[in-house]
């Protein structure tokens, strides 16, 4: 199974990770937390302590053009909020 991983980068994750050195990821629906953790440590090379998970369901969107009615949905995805031990950081630009 292939899991896909992206931080997200907004006000209310950065001041989670300032303070209580908690990251947040976008992750693939299907994802449990002991992949995420493996992920997490291969990739950024520090001790994940705690993963929680929030579900998000997809939502319909629908818009009115010069053809008609068009709907669409957005889809759905897991966020993954990472704890790391203590001392440790999790620098996102350092994989570009």
């Amino acid at each position: 199974m292939d899991i896909q991983i992206k931080p997200i980068v907004t006000e209310k994750a950065n001041a989670y990770s300032e303070k209580l050195n908690r990251y947040t990821f976008a992750v693939s629906p299907d994802a449990n937390k002991f992949q995420i953790k493996d992920i997490v440590e291969k990739l950024y090379n520090v001790r994940v302590v705690k993963v929680n998970t929030a579900d998000y369901a997809g939502k319909r969107k629908q818009r009115w053009t010069k053809s008609g009615l068009l709907r669409g949905k957005k889809p759905a995805f897991k966020k993954a909020y990472v704890t790391v031990a203590e001392g440790q950081k999790i620098d996102y630009y350092s994989n570009i």
